[in-house]
């Protein structure tokens, strides 16, 4: 794909974020484009947001578990990256304003206190480099009209990155059941998703190594200091104005927020 309409479709997405106003899906309008094309176009689109003083925190991974991929027709994962101006204290108010067609996932934090750059990066390497994790909510926000989107749409759209919620209780996984955690998650009082830490690609640091190796073939590596979202545990939620979230994670933490 030509430089020129990479940074066009990476400019596109920019506005409809500032505009709050989505787009037609980028893979449906004859330009062919492969998913290092879909990613060029999110270096193109984060650029626009780091150009007005935001920075990148961390990275995720999203469209790990079944449901997910089954609810959004794509059946592989997708990354993007987390920048500063996403996250929300834990209970903090989200304006649902800000965001288009918000939906929450209930998934765990990796914080990294050692660079992991791939390729050959291990489910224990991932431990290796953790210095704790937490239970979070991160909300995706598609940039494209009604979530009409394939690999390389979600790809373009920084993966669909809306907002993230870190809980504020910290664990070291040494010792920890990731796979096999359970988790609950709230909508008003009413239990509305269940899951499972082996929803994310079998095990939450596999789809970390994942993330890392991925990555590492674009020259890209995950950074000390920085947090990792290692993919929903359940279905994806939708959320409006005046809904209330809380997720528990079996020896993690919990983590709630809500929407104005």
């Amino acid at each position: 794909m030509k430089p020129d309409l990479i940074a066009s479709l990476g400019e596109e997405l920019h506005q409809a974020l500032t505009a709050r106003v989505p787009v037609a899906p980028l893979s449906g309008r004859g330009d062919p484009i492969t998913v290092r094309d879909a990613y060029r176009i999110q270096q193109q689109f984060v650029a626009h947001r780091l150009a007005h003083g935001d920075r990148i925190t961390g990275k995720k991974i999203g469209v790990t578990s079944l449901p997910v991929q089954q609810m959004l027709d794509v059946h592989q994962p997708d990354f993007g990256m987390l920048l500063a101006s996403m996250r929300y204290p834990d209970g903090q108010p989200i304006p649902a304003a800000t965001l288009i067609q918000p939906r929450a996932e209930g998934e765990i934090a990796f914080f990294l206190k050692r660079d992991l750059r791939g390729p050959g990066v291990t489910r224990a390497d991932v431990l290796a480099a953790t210095e704790a994790v937490s239970a979070c909510f991160e909300i995706v926000d598609s940039r494209i009209l009604d979530w009409r989107i394939r690999i390389e749409d979600t790809v373009a759209d920084n993966a669909s990155c809306g907002a993230y919620v870190l809980g504020e209780e910290r664990v070291s996984p040494a010792g920890l059941d990731l796979a096999g955690c359970a988790m609950t998650l709230e909508k008003n009082g009413v239990v509305v998703a269940t899951g499972q830490g082996s929803a994310a690609l079998g095990h939450p640091a596999e789809a970390v190594a994942w993330l890392a190796n991925t990555l590492g073939a674009l020259g890209i590596g995950l950074l000390a200091g920085e947090t990792i979202l290692s993919g929903s545990l359940a279905a994806l939620i939708p959320v409006v104005a005046g809904d209330r979230l809380h997720l528990r994670i079996d020896g993690i933490g919990s983590c709630s927020t809500r929407f104005t």
